[in-house]
């Protein structure tokens, strides 16, 4: 029973840290990234499609983005959601390729990408301690169907607590990276 709930809860806190890890990803920084367009949702062929099922993105240079469209009909719909997406990018379009160049950011930027970049792990943190209290009213919830003892309980939700602080911590040491990246002329 217990084994169940630690690994459920360990389970939901490790999405919970690759979903934050993803959003950071997606965070622009002076460099180019590839995850820079992972938001990106295009319109094409009567429906919303992510942008990486219509083209191919690569970062051949530090502040170069080049998207090869697989389809030269959905050129013009890809410029038009980059842009929309506004992610401070300005499209060139030559044939099926559009040439993405990133500019480097001034300081007021920076500051504003870092404080999203806390949001967003403070976000995490949100979902990891609601997690953990799941895990704690599943553990209690077991005892009161005498499934397990009182003990066991308390063992239980110091353990759950152990793995809280664990990935906290794992999504406060991805946010510091971020903002040494994003901070980083």
């Amino acid at each position: 029973m217990l084994n169940e709930i630690f690994s459920n809860t360990k389970d939901r806190m490790n999405k919970t840290v690759e979903a934050v890890a993803r959003d950071l990803g997606t965070v622009r920084t002076g460099k180019a990234s590839t995850h820079l367009l992972d938001s990106v949702k295009v319109e094409a062929y009567g429906s919303t499609m992510p942008l990486n099922q219509l083209a191919t993105v690569s970062a051949p240079e530090a502040r170069l983005l080049v998207v090869q469209a697989f389809d030269k009909s959905t050129v013009t719909e890809i410029v038009k959601a980059i842009q929309k997406a506004d992610l401070g990018l300005n499209p060139s379009v030559d044939g099926q390729t559009i040439r993405l160049p990133v500019p480097a950011l001034n300081e007021e930027r920076r500051k504003e990408l870092v404080k999203q970049c806390k949001n967003m792990a403070e976000d995490g943190r949100v979902a990891i301690r609601n997690i953990r209290r799941d895990g704690n009213e599943q553990a209690k919830q077991a005892e009161k169907d005498k499934d397990i003892s009182e003990d066991q309980e308390k063992d239980a939700r110091d353990e759950i607590q152990k793995m809280t602080d664990k990935y906290i911590k794992k999504i406060d040491e991805l946010l510091v990276a971020k903002e040494k990246e994003v901070l980083e002329v």
